[in-house]
């Protein structure tokens, strides 16, 4: 079975993280099938890049996020653009998408000095 999980990369204390599609019984950081996108947790807020096309590909032929990739597609709204997919919607247009809302999460957030 096919699981779309968290690959720890960076240094000691220092962790980013690859979602990759990998078989469920190998190790976090061994053997994969391929690299789906990057998450950061240290920045502020957390920097998430996906190649949905591909998550769309592998959640279609079965693959189950893990718990952590289940809260990072909920995050970026993969999980909701997934449903829409299924129901038939173009992959280009969800695509599309996904790289608007992209561009809105890292626009620099505006704050009022008083």
């Amino acid at each position: 079975m096919v699981r779309i999980r968290l690959r720890r990369i960076g240094l000691k204390g220092q962790p980013t993280y690859r979602v990759v599609a990998a078989d469920k019984e190998s190790p976090r950081d061994g053997r994969f099938l391929e690299i789906l996108g990057v998450y950061n947790p240290r920045t502020n807020p957390a920097t998430v890049h996906l190649k949905e096309d591909r998550v769309y590909h592998w959640m279609k032929n079965g693959a189950l996020p893990s718990e952590s990739v289940t809260q990072i597609f909920k995050y970026t709204g993969v999980l909701d653009r997934f449903e829409r997919f299924k129901k038939g919607e173009a992959v280009e247009t969800l695509v599309a998408e996904a790289t608007e809302a992209e561009a809105r999460r890292a626009a620099p957030v505006k704050t009022r000095r008083d």
